[in-house]
Order: C-alpha cells, then structure tokens, then sequence
C-alpha cells in the first residue's frame, strides 16, 4: 500500500472513504502508544509533507485527505509541547481550503469530512473559526458543532489559543490564566491532558493487578 492507503486505514480502520466510520476516541486524546504508532509508521511522510514534497497528493479526494491528516493532526501527535505541533497549520488550511474547491469534502462519509474542517476549527484566525462553524453546521455532527462553536468563542475572546501560549512563547494574559484554570478539555494545557491521562493509565493497571 502506498501512503494514502496505509494512513487511511490506520487513522480510520478503512481505505474506504464511502463506508461510514464511528468516531474513534484515540483521535482527540493524548494516547502515548498512538503518537509512538504515529512517529514509526507516519514521522517521514509528515516531515515530507510540512517541507511540501508531497503536494502531488492534492489532486485526488483520498491523497488530499491523507496529506491533510499529514499536515494538521500528525504534528500534533508527533511534537506535543513544542510550537513545531502548529507549525504546519497554515499549510493544512491551504489543503483544506484545496479540498473544499474541488468538492472533495462531499465525497466522502460524515467522519472522513471532519478531518477536512479541523484545519479551519485550529485556526487563530476569526474568519476561519466562521467557516469551521459554517462548515460543522451542514454536517450536523452535534459534538463536533459543539466543539467549533467553543474554539470560535476561544478566538473572539482571546484571539488566540491560551492552551497554545507556552509552547509558542507567548506569556498569558491574566484572563488567559484564569481561562486555562477551567477550559474544556481541548483547551487544556497538553502537558495537563498528559498527566491527567496518565494517572487514568496507572490506575487500570493497578487495579488489573488486584484482580
């Protein structure tokens, strides 16, 4: 299989962009075993995509897609804590927006579709969080609605992810701080998402040895 298929199946379980997928939890969690997945099997291809060497893959609904997943969620499972997890968001815009003018969007299941807006839902620009909302609108997934409309509330308050602050450099602005002591869950800092994560894992296995 070539990149497209093997990133394909392995974010969706299926090369098949006409079979409906469920939503996979593993997407929007901080899962060590993923990103360790992701970093053995996708790390070059990312690499290759954010230094545009695999634009090629635009110009079809599946390779678009998969050049998307390459450019705007790979880097954040692969540089976690580090501005280079962003560094790549303006490129998968250009992709999405790509995607979207060649009606690539409209060819596949609900799920698969999702992966095409995230690119603007990441935005720190307003206009883009309008069009995340626009675009989560017409697919009528209430959860991923949900979570558009609050990252555009994010940007009209903030103009900017405070969650995004220490790894770009930027200090936090005392609303920030008091915003960051009880955001939702993808607007908490990654390194708390980690811990919190962590101490879930180490409970299981606790518990797995009492029995």
């Amino acid at each position: 299989m070539n990149i497209t298929d093997n990133l394909l199946k392995f974010w969706f379980e299926t090369s098949d962009l006409k079979e409906v997928v469920k939503k996979r939890e593993i997407w929007f969690k901080s899962e060590h075993a993923f990103d360790a997945a992701i970093r053995d099997q996708f790390l070059t291809a990312c690499e290759a995509a954010m230094a545009g060497r695999l634009e090629k893959l635009k110009d079809d609904t599946a390779g678009c897609l998969a050049l998307t997943l390459l450019l705007d969620q790979c880097p954040r499972n692969l540089f976690r804590h580090t501005a280079q997890a962003y560094a790549a968001d303006a490129r998968a815009r250009d992709v999405a927006r790509h995607a979207l003018a060649q009606g690539y969007d409209t060819n596949v299941s609900p799920w698969h579709r999702v992966f095409f807006y995230l690119p603007f839902e990441h935005s720190e620009d307003l206009s883009d969080q309008d069009l995340s909302v626009e675009l989560f609108t017409r697919l009528g997934i209430i959860s991923s609605l949900e979570a558009a409309e609050g990252h555009r509330e994010v940007i009209a308050r903030f103009g900017r992810f405070p969650y995004r602050n220490g790894a770009l450099g930027r200090t936090n602005t005392p609303d920030e701080v008091e915003f960051l002591k009880n955001s939702p869950p993808w607007g908490k800092p990654r390194a708390e998402i980690d811990f919190i994560q962590d101490q879930k894992d180490r409970s299981r296995e606790t518990k797995g040895r009492v029995a």
